[in-house]
């Protein structure tokens, strides 16, 4: 595919946007990744039916292919731990039409949309692994016009195979989660702004699931888990042994004190005295 000046200036704004973000804290670092999914566009069923009108042909039916599939390879640098910046490529896949008029006739339009985009991604850690971001950014985007007609009915366009390179912008929202330090998923809705090869302007939109490697970087911050809740618990009174009570004092009543030897008293015996006549 080849690119106009705008796509060379977005390139280089994005490669001199990454390098001159100095990594001067943790949680940074570069990854790359690469989502698949679903696309789906508008198509301006009424714009088509008017200009049949212009060529005096009637619609009697349009049968809308509006959805497809696509794809976008990127690489970012993380700043901190709520900011990245982000560069890649996408292919929305191809849409188109075909209408049958009245008298019979039918005409074929298909367009197929890739561009560059360069992104501002914001994340919000939910969880230790989870995370949501959201993201808006500036895109050019090339579509690719192929259109085809039979019957009554011819290609309104001096070109049956133009090509718009147009400026837009897109937006972005998703969940990110964390398998390990180095790997994580993402799953992501994104709506392109885009203007297709003949004038009409409207978007596509893809949802996707993707992978991202990080290269040595710190991984993402993480919510940290609440610090428990201080509860004061009032401490359990200190019991303090009484001193042990002395022995009780002797009562009189119970011990009595040892009885004196009893003192028997002797009178000292006299010696007869001789019988006098």
């Amino acid at each position: 595919m080849k690119f106009t000046k705008t796509s060379v200036m977005l390139g280089v704004a994005a490669l001199v946007a990454l390098l001159a973000t100095p990594a001067i804290a943790q949680n940074t670092g570069w990854y790359a990744g690469a989502n698949v999914g679903r696309t789906d566009a508008t198509i301006d069923d009424e714009r088509i039916t008017n200009g049949l009108l212009g060529q005096g042909l009637a619609t009697s039916s349009i049968d809308d292919r509006d959805h497809d599939h696509g794809y976008k390879i990127f690489g970012g640098y993380q700043l901190n731990r709520n900011f990245a910046v982000e560069a890649g490529f996408f292919d929305l896949g191809s849409f188109g039409y075909t209408a049958r008029t009245v008298p019979a006739g039918s005409l074929t339009g298909d367009v197929r949309i890739k561009g560059v985009n360069l992104d501002l991604v914001g994340l919000w850690p939910l969880t230790d692994k989870l995370s949501a971001l959201g993201r808006v950014g500036v895109t050019s985007t090339r579509t690719n016009g192929r259109f085809s007609s039979t019957g009554a009915a011819s290609v309104p366009y001096a070109d049956a195979n133009p090509s718009q390179r147009s400026t837009n912008y897109k937006v972005g929202a998703g969940l990110m989660y964390d398998f390990t330090e180095s790997w994580a998923m993402r799953v992501e809705a994104e709506r392109y702004r885009i203007r297709d090869a003949v004038g009409n302007k409207g978007h596509a939109d893809m949802v996707s699931v993707g992978l991202v490697y990080r290269f040595g970087g710190s991984p993402a911050p993480r919510a940290a888990a609440p610090a428990p809740a201080q509860v004061y618990v009032e401490p359990a009174p200190v019991v303090v042994a009484a001193p042990p009570a002395p022995p009780p004092a002797a009562s009189a009543a119970v011990v009595a004190a040892p009885a004196a030897p009893v003192q028997t008293y002797v009178a000292p015996m006299r010696e007869p005295k001789p019988y006098r006549n």
